[in-house]
């Protein structure tokens, strides 16, 4: 059975592989762990003891927060878990006036009928600083 829980504490017993796929620079599991940890806010989907999908948050706690990671690993995709992962986020930040995210172009329509509105953005991407080291 999949669990979902908002508490970082649980990931110290967890296997996390399987994440990051097609990342040219992944994070290591120690980094990956530490940026799950030292976010605002968290979502953990697992099973049994390992980490099968995750969503995080980073925000100022006071108006705005970005969710930069959603990702389910790829044998659990297509189950609901990412549905039910950002479900649970938006709960946990409902108190906020506004929450982004960015995305790929193809994923928009995936998070309009999970609720949220498509919008304009720009980003900047340093991918020799992907891993995080």
């Amino acid at each position: 059975m999949i669990k979902y829980t908002n508490d970082p504490e649980i990931l110290s017993g967890l296997e996390m592989e399987g994440f990051f796929v097609g990342w040219p620079n992944p994070p290591s599991v120690e980094v990956f762990r530490k940026l799950l940890k030292g976010s605002y806010r968290v979502v953990l989907a697992y099973k049994d003891n390992k980490l099968i999908g995750f969503i995080n948050s980073i925000s100022d706690g006071v108006l705005s927060a970005y969710i930069p990671l959603l990702e389910v690993i790829p044998e659990y995709q297509g189950k609901g878990i990412g549905q039910e992962l950002v479900k649970q986020i938006k709960i946990e930040l409902k108190h906020l006036y506004m929450v982004d995210l960015l995305c790929d172009g193809d994923l928009i329509p995936y998070y309009e009928k999970l609720g949220m509105m498509k919008a304009q953005g720009v980003c900047l991407r340093n991918y020799d600083r992907q891993s995080g080291e």
